[in-house]
């Protein structure tokens, strides 16, 4: 008695099982592939909010800091230190230049590239 599985006769359209095997092995690399881009994807997305939000909080520190003491901070350790100012400084590196006291600084925010 033979094995139902190893029967010619269950194969659908003539494909052997080598053709399947190889097909299987085809679709799951293309999933793994696909699923590696999705999550690429998010973590760039990611960043770039992260970026967006350590910008908006710095300008709001800033005005907050010159609505309250009449002068804008001197530089960023005073923006940590009275403000409550963090950001992750191994992702973002923050330029701070004070041009003058009642003048808004430049501030940079660059991605540190990993």
């Amino acid at each position: 008695m033979t094995n139902r599985f190893e029967s010619k006769e269950n194969r659908i359209l003539g494909i052997s099982d080598q053709v399947y095997r190889i097909f299987s092995v085809v679709i799951f690399i293309a999933i793994a592939v696909l699923f590696y881009l999705a999550v690429d994807a998010s973590g760039r997305s990611t960043i770039e909010k992260q970026k967006e939000s350590l910008e908006n909080a710095l300008s709001r520190d800033i005005v907050q800091c010159y609505s309250i003491e009449g002068q804008y901070p001197p530089d960023l350790q005073y923006l940590e230190d009275h403000y409550g100012l963090t950001y992750d400084k191994t992702t973002f590196f923050v330029d701070y230049q004070p041009i003058a006291s009642n003048l808004y600084p430049d501030v940079t925010v660059i991605q540190i590239s990993k």
